[in-house]
């Protein structure tokens, strides 16, 4: 298959978006501006408590032409980051840490780049 011009010229990295539950009106990937889908400024995001109920994280980068779910990868740096700061797991966090820690472990981690 040949290959395809970026959809999204100029912008070669990784992009994390959060599908977030609104309760009875429904789930949604939530708006943010593109300087915010890094997985540290999300990471920090979900911790702050921006999100109301996050259901899966995704991570894409057109550029190199892939995506996949890292909501696993997610959860566990959000359980670690709270244990290393002597924090409690923000109660916004509790379901979507615990599904994702008894899921099982996916063979490729999400890589950040720096």
């Amino acid at each position: 298959m040949p290959q395809s011009p970026s959809i999204v010229p100029g912008i070669d990295r990784d992009v994390c978006l959060v599908l977030d539950d609104f309760g009875h009106i429904g789930c949604a990937w939530r708006e943010t501006d593109v300087e915010e889908t890094d997985f540290e400024t999300v990471i920090t995001n979900l911790l702050d408590g921006q999100f109301n109920n996050p259901v899966r994280v995704i991570a894409f980068n057109t550029a190199e032409g892939w995506s996949r779910d890292v909501s696993e990868v997610v959860a566990l740096e959000l359980r670690v980051r709270c244990a290393n700061q002597g924090r409690e797991l923000p109660e916004s966090l509790e379901q979507f840490v615990e599904r994702y820690e008894s899921a099982p472990t996916r063979r490729e981690l999400f890589g950040r780049r720096t």
